[in-house]
């Protein structure tokens, strides 16, 4: 079947799958599309189950302005063929949080080069770069992935810079990136509290309130 086929395939599908109050609200909780057909995660997964991987396929849905379209192209995607360069591409496009959580979850966590784009992306200024970061290595550290000395420090001491960033959201997802590092083992337990001995967050803040969890699940 020719790609403009499948696609046309893969939007009758939507269509039959719509589902109106799932989509207004997710409109309602700020998550804005062009398009949304409001289709749930195994729904979708169930669709996806019916086309091979194929790296044009996900490139063509990728590009559509259509929620469903880009949760599915992440995860259609194969990873042999899938560059840096266009996994930025990508990240220039997401439009949503949801979507970055999405591609994360089903394509970034696959990639051969998953930890060291994380670090890079992690340490770029902009906002869904360092997110797109955060979240991957928050899954890898889920995955209980082994990280070498150096990147062990550097994974604590960006993280523990960006939970001091202006920006609440990425704070609270460097607060979370620690609190699942922790979770692998002591000589991790042991870094983290080290490098929180630094931080002097004004008491009654969020800040110290984060610190003061770390180090109380550091210890348990």
């Amino acid at each position: 079947m020719e790609i403009s086929e499948q696609i046309k395939d893969i939007k009758g599908q939507f269509r039959l799958a719509m589902n109106g109050v799932a989509s207004t609200q997710m409109r309602e909780r700020g998550l804005v599309y062009k398009l949304n057909f409001g289709i749930e995660l195994p729904r979708l997964q169930s669709i996806a189950s019916e086309y091979k991987p194929d790296h044009e396929l996900a490139q063509a849905l990728w590009k559509e302005n259509i929620r469903e379209s880009k949760i599915l192209a992440a995860m259609l995607m194969p990873t042999d063929d899938f560059c840096l360069d266009i996994a930025e591409i990508w990240i220039e496009q997401i439009p949503t949080i949801e979507i970055a959580e999405l591609t994360v979850m089903n394509l970034f966590q696959r990639l051969p080069y998953a930890s060291s784009a994380a670090f890079r992306w992690m340490a770029d200024s902009r906002e869904m770069f360092q997110t797109c970061g955060l979240l991957l290595l928050t899954r890898l550290c889920m995955r209980r992935c082994e990280f070498n000395e150096s990147a062990s420090y550097e994974l604590v001491d960006q993280a523990i810079t960006l939970m001091q960033d202006d920006n609440q959201k990425i704070a609270s997802r460097a607060f979370t990136l620690l609190r699942k590092y922790i979770l692998i083992g002591t000589a991790q337990q042991k870094a983290v509290l080290n490098a929180l001995k630094n931080l002097q967050p004004t008491e009654g803040s969020v800040l110290a309130g984060w610190v003061e969890q770390l180090q109380f699940e550091c210890t348990m």
